[in-house]
């Protein structure tokens, strides 16, 4: 039940490895009922007995009432509370919409922070804000946008002057957030379109996996500019992602059709190009995207098709991955 990021490339060989230790053990067990000893009854299959998902964080159900009760929920600002139950009921998702809400969030914990009398700011404000985002990895892992904000907030936040007015420094430190936004989201996501839009021509028939709202805005813009083409729009459970995707092509005129991942193969034949968003870029050159993107992009490898992968630079991490399954993250079993 893997449903978090995965590397677009060498992803795939967890399930296989799960069914081969599920083999292995049911071979071990018949071998114990034939030995004269009986069976011991075995409990459902969960992330947590699965041995090739032990080292993930587990998967753990976060409600409104588990908040109430747990000690963090009077501690935690209610606007943190509020996005790490929007980010545990999947009302937010994507990296760059999840990085942007967690700033905003943050930004309100900052304006709302009076420094306790005899304290620092820099540095009673610094628990304050590792108390929020540990609230926020409970509900769900950080992505890696989302740490990377984070270490530009804190950043900023160490070299504020001791001495500047409470006022002022809460000032500061919100107006480099807010530049931040617009330089690394806003700027970026704009600069990208552009020169995505240039590799869009007449008559292309488009590949895209899931919703992306880069793709989304890039497949857009390319139709404002009268340029003529069709999208294929491939979707998968359990998110069913691909639906918003093509719902919103269709309110802007843009022909498209819809199929599921495993008719790929098939549908790959009629494809001029792939275009994919992606969750981070690693130094090894590695795509973490959404689970599915790895089999699109090596059915786009072996049909000999162009893979077009558009992410913004803050989301680039400098962590090699070679697989899904070394780093990743688990959804509902």
């Amino acid at each position: 039940s893997s449903s978090g990021d995965a590397p677009v490339a060498g992803g795939g060989r967890g399930p296989g490895s799960v069914g081969s230790g599920g083999g292995a053990a049911a071979a071990a067990a018949g071998r114990a009922a034939g030995a004269g000893g009986a069976p011991k009854a075995r409990g459902p299959l969960t992330t947590s007995s699965t041995e090739l998902f032990a080292h993930l964080q587990q998967y753990r159900p976060v409600s409104v009432e588990g908040v109430l009760r747990s000690k963090e929920g009077g501690s935690v600002h209610p606007a943190v509370v509020a996005l790490g139950l929007r980010y545990a009921d999947g009302s937010i998702t994507g990296g760059t919409a999840r990085c942007v809400a967690m700033v905003h969030a943050l930004s309100q914990v900052i304006a709302d922070y009076h420094t306790p009398e005899g304290k620092s700011l820099t540095r009673d404000l610094m628990g304050t804000i590792n108390s929020s985002v540990d609230f926020l990895v409970r509900c769900r892992p950080l992505s890696v946008s989302m740490g990377n904000a984070i270490k530009a907030l804190k950043l900023y936040l160490s070299k504020i002057d001791p001495a500047a007015p409470e006022t002022a420094a809460k000032s500061q430190l919100l107006s480099q957030m807010q530049d931040w936004l617009n330089e690394k989201v806003a700027l970026a996501d704009k600069v990208l379109v552009e020169h995505a839009v240039s590799k869009v021509y007449d008559g292309d028939v488009i590949l895209t996996y899931a919703y992306s709202q880069v793709i989304l805005e890039v497949l857009l813009s390319a139709a404002r500019e009268g340029k003529r083409f069709r999208v294929l729009v491939v979707d998968s459970r359990p998110e069913l992602e691909g639906r918003q995707m093509m719902r919103r092509l269709l309110q802007a005129d843009i022909p498209c059709s819809y199929a599921f991942l495993s008719g790929l193969s098939y549908c790959m034949r009629e494809v001029t190009k792939v275009l994919l968003g992606a969750a981070a870029v690693l130094s090894n050159g590695t795509v973490l995207s959404r689970a599915g993107s790895a089999a699109v992009a090596m059915s786009a490898a072996a049909s000999s098709k162009p893979v077009l992968v558009c992410c913004e630079a803050f989301k680039f991490h400098e962590r090699v991955q070679l697989d899904s399954i070394t780093h990743n993250e688990l959804g509902d079993p």
